[in-house]
């Protein structure tokens, strides 16, 4: 007997549906093919325990399995429910009249139990648009499924649920998950918040204007100034997520298997990988690609600490997903694309000491140590940094003063309002929503300069010897802190606050 179950496969973040045709014959034997890898050649082995240790079996006649399309790439445990379902519908042992209209997925234990999968949104995505009736998956993932509508979504502990769903003595009911009520329930207070924060008034300030211009941001300065204690505070005055760009998120997350049982991210996601980390886990990769960090800081923020400690080639793959804000992985037979529009946040020492530029601390490190310090970051990374700030020491009377500073929320709210006002400036454009994607066409059309700005702006390209990717990051900063005033106008004031946030640019800044 033939018999036709359906799955799913996950190839970047979009899904493509897998027919597996089970065929029960004469003989003795078991062949799977249609291109799976090693983790599906060895389910046979966890489908006949599974199924003994429920009270069936496989049947000792010729299992012939295709998975098609047959030139394409199968990989991963995830089909070890599609399988077994598929050949006891083809052996006779259950009734399937229906399973051709649901998307089965799962990994079995040896007891018949379900271990959890990767990318159960975009499968679930994908089964709603061919029309499939339903979703079985395990119980672990059932909360990302269910976020698509008109989809049945079932969350199952055991293949014996699944069995007797179809077999008509089950009361298998459907998990159904109110997304807007899920999304739009009060955010968390933030567990970080910019009231914490004693001084560094400037540092806040330039924070503010990265949150609300979607910004990169490098903050320099020695140990204990608070580098990375302002960089995990700035996913707390981001604006809220949209329900698109939470989707997107979750979509991402979901593929990479990070999503601990729970439905529609509602937060931007903050990433800090540690400076050893290689190109692959980066930008993502391998044999079977995979979303790396930046992927995963998509619509969040990427924080890289101590950035000279990094591989200066790992910084290096960084730049084209900086400028294009998605990164494709070619293999010989096929290409992923990831999204991974983030805000850049790094940080670093001006020296290898950390105190070359403290009046107080003993100069450890000569000019050329220094040099040869700054060198490991090259011209073209920086240059797509928009704001570079120095962050100094707090001194005792600030951080003995116990009045509270201003809290996240407040700065949200006026981050949030000048967003909205890029949304309206971008509304006709479909892949620009601040002021940090605008290209030089449109840095033209909303920077416009008067005199006094073009005179201000000229007189510091030359004296700073500055690039013309950097002038154009100055007019975007310019343009950011105009909006936070909700000026329509990009004044001489402005140009001039963007300029000073330029600091490596600048010939002696450290002395």
């Amino acid at each position: 007997m033939l018999v036709k179950v359906f799955g799913s496969a996950v190839f970047g973040v979009e899904a493509t549906t897998i027919t597996v045709e089970v065929n029960v014959d004469k003989g003795v034997g078991y062949h799977l093919v249609g291109l799976p890898d090693n983790a599906i050649k060895e389910s046979s082995f966890r489908i006949a325990a599974a199924l003994k240790n429920n009270g069936y079996m496989l049947p000792g006649k010729k299992i012939t399995i295709n998975m098609a399309p047959a030139d394409l790439r199968k990989e991963g445990s995830a089909y070890d429910l599609t399988l077994a379902l598929g050949i006891l519908v083809a052996s006779g042992q259950i009734k399937g009249d229906e399973i051709d209209k649901y998307i089965i997925m799962g990994e079995l234990s040896l007891d018949g139990s379900l271990q959890p999968i990767k990318g159960a949104l975009p499968i679930a995505i994908k089964a709603k648009a061919e029309g499939f009736k339903g979703f079985f998956l395990p119980k672990h993932n059932v909360k990302e499924a269910a976020i698509v509508k008109d989809l049945d979504v079932y969350g199952v502990e055991n293949v014996q649920e699944v069995i007797d769903f179809f077999e008509g003595k089950g009361n298998l009911e459907p998990t159904k998950i109110d997304t807007r009520a899920e999304f739009y329930k009060e955010l968390d207070f933030p567990e970080f918040d910019f009231s914490d924060v004693k001084g560094q008034e400037s540092i806040k300030r330039c924070m503010e204007i990265a949150a609300a211009g979607g910004h990169n941001i490098i903050l320099i300065g020695p140990p204990g100034a608070g580098k990375t204690m302002l960089a995990k505070r700035l996913p707390s005055i981001l604006p809220p997520m949209t329900l698109h760009e939470a989707l997107e998120t979750t979509k991402i997350h979901s593929v990479a298997g990070k999503l601990k049982e729970v439905g529609l991210m509602n937060q931007r996601p903050f990433r800090s990988p540690h400076h050893t980390i290689s190109n692959v886990a980066l930008v993502g990769g391998g044999s079977y690609p995979q979303p790396g960090e930046i992927s995963m800081a998509h619509n969040g923020v990427l924080f890289l600490d101590e950035l000279p400690e990094f591989k200066r080639d790992v910084l290096e793959v960084m730049r084209q997903p900086l400028e294009d804000r998605e990164v494709t992985i070619s293999r010989a037979k096929f290409t992923v694309t990831y999204p991974s529009s983030f805000m850049l946040v790094a940080s670093m020492n001006p020296s290898p000491s950390g105190f070359f530029n403290d009046p107080n601390a003993a100069q450890t490190a000569s000019p050329y140590e220094m040099q040869r310090y700054l060198s490991k970051i090259s011209g073209p990374l920086l240059d797509r940094i928009d704001i570079h700030i120095e962050v100094t020491p707090v001194p005792f009377e600030k951080l003995s003063d116990n009045q509270k500073a201003e809290s996240s929320v407040t700065i949200r709210k006026r981050v949030t309002e000048a967003r909205e006002i890029q949304s309206v400036r971008f509304e006709k454009m479909d892949n620009i929503h601040y002021n940090a994607q605008m290209n030089t066409k449109h840095i033209r059309e909303f920077c416009a300069l008067n005199e006094d700005s073009k005179t201000l702006l000229k007189n510091a390209m030359e004296r700073l010897n500055l690039s013309a990717r950097a002038y154009d990051r100055i007019l975007k900063v310019a343009r950011t802190i105009a909006d936070l005033e909700t000026s329509p106008e990009v004044a001489a004031a402005h140009i001039a606050e963007a300029i000073q946030y330029r600091s490596l640019d600048r010939d002696g800044w450290l002395g």
